[in-house]
């Protein structure tokens, strides 16, 4: 059973033994209120055959406190089993979801967007925070203790027991009939919630976008759409909430109806003594109040569904394995007749076959689409190839844990990002363990030091969100310094030169001169310039590898690489007019 809790709730083993708890604690706590009712039944009788007995009182004094006590005991189990562990389990389910989005591949990444993620992380989390300590434990909590007291009532009168219950099942089936209903309203409601909470976070990100061609209206408008959409799907899931729970409400209402009236029929054919009938008057008012909640609560344990989904998707996606232990010789990457998909259906690589050896650069270059960033990606594993196999120092790493293979690799992007933290804990990211001065001795290296010394707090200055406070040459810089700082045996460098002038471009470029001796280090490149260095040239062209070699022996071939060379060269030649 918990086994089945935790795959339908996206729980952990602990949380589904704390939800079963819960559902414990309610069921005592709904009883613990059905005691007060059995002492007053007493309470009655007495008075009705004569009165109460001069020895009954400390009993019925006892019985008051006794109920007292045991309602305060039942709802302090109950707060505690409910709410206290979930949040408990709220913050575990949190730090799961975060770990498998960790070891998921970057694939899955392609097809979320960071709203979404974001809002199953925070938001679904929140919603199954409230359901788990209000909602499934108080309708576990009332559908048992109603069963157990139904059953009781049965051997007590099963003919005031059926007037009683014939209404549960009819209030019930209504709610359950609404599931799928539910379901494609919250369904509809999460897409324009979704649509709406992108649509925000565009505006943010493109806002000077937006000011600078004068089309912040123009875009407000659209966004107000959204939002507009939002509060109309969420007053279309009240009311289509509301048409079932009120209709069942009403159904649950007309056992009291019921009772009276098959009461009072068994009573004037004097098959029913009076104190039963009041007993079952005093029963059913109270059996149906946390019936009342629970038909509330069953359309909102229905409604999580569509965020458990969410959540599952997350937990249930494959994610990459391997071995922690390398088994390498030296660092040379071989790439055998590689082809590779997105899951869009879009091929990028269909029969890439080069090596990359170590001691050596290799660089790749041709026409934007080709699959060059691709290539670099899969080197390191960041996706899995559809065919062929990667090899690095012969060893498989579709057979190695991703992490354990990063260790082999220093990465520059050509889209930097960093953190809303100091530079130098910026550059840190390249090796925790590493000293201030080590830090910083990497930090000269990409010649960071020549605009961090220049900082208000130097090199304890904060950065801002994503570098924000620094230029686009300056943040490259910061990203070059931890590729230094992490002194890895292979080397990913896509466009690691883009944004920078040519002066630093110079001074960079001599010190990843430094940087790559005897390592295997692959450079991707637009800039011709930049590779003419190199010690071998992969041209990538429609997802193949249309020639390679060094490059004075390509530029003689009079092919692809001689004609990028050519277009290049005009290029610098042309001026504004």
């Amino acid at each position: 059973m918990i086994k089945r809790l935790q795959k339908k709730y996206a729980l952990s083993e602990q949380g589904a033994k704390d939800l079963v708890k819960g559902c414990l604690a309610c069921v005592l706590q709904n009883l613990s209120f059905m005691f007060p009712v059995g002492l007053l039944y007493s309470l009655v009788s007495d008075l009705m055959n004569g009165g109460v007995p001069g020895s009954r009182i400390a009993f019925y004094i006892v019985g008051c406190i006794a109920c007292v006590g045991l309602i305060l005991l039942t709802t302090y189990f109950q707060y505690n089993a409910t709410y206290f562990a979930t949040y408990t389990e709220s913050g575990v389910r949190r730090i799961t979801l975060a770990e498998r989005l960790r070891k998921i591949p970057l694939s899955f990444f392609g097809k979320k967007d960071l709203a979404d993620l974001t809002s199953t992380i925070m938001a679904d989390c929140t919603f199954l925070e409230q359901s788990f300590s209000h909602f499934i434990p108080e309708l576990a909590g009332s559908i048992i203790s109603t069963l157990l007291i139904s059953i009781s009532l049965l051997f007590y009168d099963w003919r005031m027991a059926l007037a009683a219950l014939w209404v549960l099942p009819v209030a019930f089936a209504i709610v359950g009939f609404s599931a799928k209903v539910q379901e494609k309203l919250n369904q509809k409601a999460m897409d324009v919630k979704m649509a709406c909470a992108d649509g925000i976070q565009e505006c943010i990100e493109t806002v000077r976008d937006l000011k600078a061609n004068n089309a912040e209206q123009e875009y407000l408008k659209g966004l107000e759409k959204k939002i507009r959409a939002v509060e109309h799907r969420s007053i279309l899931n009240e009311f289509g909430l509301a048409v079932f729970v009120v209709s069942a409400s009403l159904v649950l209402k007309l056992g009291i109806a019921t009772v009276a009236l098959v009461g009072s029929i068994l009573l004037i054919q004097g098959s029913l003594d009076v104190l039963t009938f009041f007993l079952f008057l005093l029963v059913v008012s109270r059996l149906y109040d946390p019936l009342q909640g629970a038909l509330q609560n069953l359309a909102a344990v229905i409604s999580t569904r569509t965020n458990i989904a969410r959540m599952n998707e997350i937990l249930d996606h494959p994610i990459q394995q391997g071995d922690s232990l390398l088994s390498n010789n030296g660092y040379d990457i071989v790439f055998d007749h590689v082809a590779f998909a997105y899951n869009t259906g879009e091929t990028v690589l269909k029969d890439v076959s080069f090596t990359a050896k170590q001691g050596e650069v290799t660089a790749l270059v041709g026409p934007s689409g080709g699959g060059k960033t691709t290539v670099s990606r899969l080197a390191a594993r960041f996706w899995d190839v559809s065919r062929g196999n990667i090899t690095v120092g012969g060893m498989d790493i579709s057979k190695i844990d991703p992490e354990a293979l990063l260790s082999l690799f220093s990465i520059v992007f050509q889209e930097v990002t960093l953190f809303d933290n100091t530079v130098l804990e910026n550059i840190r990211i390249g090796n925790k363990d590493a000293s201030d001065e080590q830090v910083m001795a990497a930090a000269r290296l990409a010649n960071v030091d020549e605009f961090a010394e220049k900082l208000p707090h130097k090199w304890n200055t904060n950065i801002g969100e994503n570098g924000c406070e620094l230029s686009g040459g300056e943040r490259q810089r910061i990203s070059i310094a931890r590729a230094f700082l992490k002194n890895a045996p292979i080397i990913l460098l896509d466009e690691a030169t883009a944004s920078l002038d040519v002066e630093n471009e110079t001074l960079i470029q001599t010190a990843l001169s430094r940087l790559i001796a005897d390592k295997t280090v692959l450079v991707i490149a637009h800039r011709m310039r930049t590779v003419a260095g190199a010690d071998k040239i992969v041209v990538l062209s429609d997802g193949k590898v249309a020639e390679e070699g060094v490059p004075d022996t390509l530029i003689q071939k009079n092919s692809v690489y001689s004609h990028m060379v050519k277009l290049q060269a005009e290029s610098q030649n042309w001026k504004l007019a």
